[in-house]
Parts: structure tokens; C-alpha cells; sequence
């Protein structure tokens, strides 16, 4: 304790600077999970949050009798996987054909295009999809009619969701997440690069065997921060792509839009907290458990 004020005294300057962050993260961020109670009370408006019932665990428990959970858990988890693995691997290819482009000028009019749907809100992206896919006046379906065949409706077929969210996810942010990559393809030593060139190793293997090796701490980190978010759906991009169409839930629907749905259209928050606990339960668990793994596999990859 005498260190921690010694030490409190002598940058008094730089402690005084971190405290509007500090106050933001506790109003906004601890200050609010004393709501998580709701997840274990059955939630009386008369009474409020803290005089309301406790119901031990019957919220979770109705949660996944009535099969939503289960149902919510699978979507959300296999989204993410499919999500991860696409835009992240892509994100890597786009990085190693840029750092690739010996031409200037059109290195960096290929980065700035491949970045610029980053800056493109989900609204627009979900309007681009409808005017796509719409039955009526889509560009699919004209294409469709103009070659003789019936149109068809997308919006009415859940197997086809999955890789259309996937596309539009990936193509959103793989240029954003390429920038990482190409920061730490910089970094890497070119006197490796120029000595297997010298032994003879073609563009492919310098890739195989130069880029790829160098750049898998920063891979396995990348990974390990998105595996965390596993059971977080993009709530913006799943409501803006699919909104409230009720034939599209059981293949599209997940935990955050679940609970907003849950909270917009029901009374019972209860249950709604419940869903919200589970998730930020699980995400820990799993990020403590990959971290864990990769700790034992490769010390210097772990995050902590």
C-alpha cells in the first residue's frame, strides 16, 4: 500500500489522466451488472429489480426446456466459427497479395478499396441485400426472369442465410482485419526474404515458409481475441441483413437478437437476463479454456 501511494504521488499527473476513463468504465460497464440479478428474480414492475422474487434458477431453466437456448447457442456459436475462419483467412490472403504488390500506386488504391466497406454501416449493407434478393424487384430475381425461369425467395429459404451472412460479414470486415496482418508482414525481417530468394525459393514458398511462420503469433492472437466473442453475435449485422422476419429465425436467430427481440416484444426480463448471463458466462469460459490450451501448445502465443 505504501508502494501503490509512493508511486501515486510521484505520477500524480499521469493517475489524474486515466480517471474520466475510469469513471466512464465503472458507470457504464460495472455499474450496470448489478441488473445480472433479474436473471435469477421473477421481475415485478411494481416492485423493481431488488424487491422483485428471487426464482433460483427458473429463468435458465425455462430458457432451455422450451428449446430456445439450445437452439440460440448452436446458431451463435456456428456463426461466429464460419465468421472467424472466413474473414480471418481472407483477412491473411488479402494481406499477403497487398504486402505482394511492388507498385505504389496501385498498392494503395487496392488497399483503400478493399478497406472501404469497413466504413459502410449494416443499414446500408442490409439495403444493398435487399435490393439483391428482393422477390419482387431484385437483381437476382431479374436476372433470373430475363433467363425464363420463376423467381425465387430468398427470404424464405433459412438454408441459404447462413453463407449469405457470411459473405456480407466477410466482405465487410476482412479489409479492415488485413490492415493487422500487413502491419506485421512489414516487420518482418527482408534480409529472410532475400536470402530465399537466393537459395532459389519462388514467390509461393517465401509465402509458405517465410510469411506464414512469421506472422503466426500474430494469427493465434487474432484467433484467440475473436474466440472470446464466440457467443456475441453481430446484433447489427443479423437485425439489418434479416430484421423481423419470423420464416428465418430458426437458422439466423441468435443470443443478441434474441434478447432484443425478448426485451421489445415480452415482458419477461427475467428470462431476458438470463440469456444475457448465460452468454458473457460462456464467452469467459471458453476464452479461459483456448487460453489455457494455447498456453500449454505455445507459452508465447497465450494472452495471458
Amino acid at each position: 500500500m505504501k508502494e501503490f501511494l509512493k508511486e501515486l504521488k510521484k505520477n500524480r499527473a499521469l493517475f489524474s489522466m486515466i480517471v474520466p476513463a475510469l469513471l466512464l468504465t465503472i458507470i457504464f460497464s460495472y455499474a450496470p451488472m448489478a441488473g445480472l440479478v433479474l436473471a435469477f428474480k421473477n421481475y415485478r414492475f411494481d416492485l423493481g429489480i431488488f424487491r422483485s422474487p428471487f426464482n433460483g434458477v427458473e429463468n435458465f431453466r425455462f430458457l432451455f426446456v422450451s428449446g430456445d437456448g439450445w437452439r440460440l447457442t448452436k446458431n451463435t456459436i456456428l456463426y461466429n466459427l464460419l465468421n472467424l475462419v472466413t474473414s480471418q483467412a481472407l483477412a491473411v490472403v488479402i494481406a499477403i497479395f497487398i504486402s505482394e504488390i511492388r507498385g505504389k500506386v496501385y498498392k494503395k488504391i487496392t488497399q483503400s478499396l478493399i478497406f472501404l466497406p469497413y466504413f459502410i454501416s449494416w443499414v446500408l449493407v442490409g439495403a444493398f441485400a435487399l435490393a439483391i434478393f428482393n422477390y419482387e424487384t431484385g437483381l437476382m430475381n431479374n436476372l433470373i426472369t430475363a433467363a425464363g425461369k420463376e423467381r425465387v425467395n430468398v427470404y424464405a429459404i433459412p438454408g441459404v442465410w447462413p453463407w449469405i451472412i457470411c459473405a456480407f460479414n466477410a466482405w465487410k470486415w476482412c479489409g479492415y482485419n488485413s490492415v493487422i496482418y500487413i502491419a506485421a508482414i512489414t516487420g518482418v525481417d527482408q534480409e529472410i526474404y532475400e536470402a530465399a530468394a537466393i537459395d532459389g525459393a519462388n514467390i509461393f514458398q517465401r509465402i509458405r515458409l517465410v510469411t506464414l511462420p512469421c506472422i503466426r503469433p500474430t494469427i493465434v492472437i487474432m484467433l484467440l481475441l475473436q474466440v472470446g466473442r464466440i457467443l456475441r453475435g453481430d446484433f447489427e449485422m443479423f437485425y439489418q441483413l434479416v430484421g423481423a422476419n419470423g420464416q428465418l429465425y430458426d437458422a439466423t436467430d441468435v443470443i443478441d437478437t434474441y434478447v432484443f427481440r425478448a426485451l421489445t416484444t415480452s415482458t419477461n426480463l427475467g428470462m431476458t437476463a438470463a440469456a444475457s448471463l448465460y452468454q458473457s458466462v460462456v464467452c469467459f469460459v471458453v476464452i479461459m479454456v483456448v487460453n489455457g490450451i494455447t498456453r500449454k501448445v505455445e507459452e508465447d502465443y497465450a494472452l495471458f
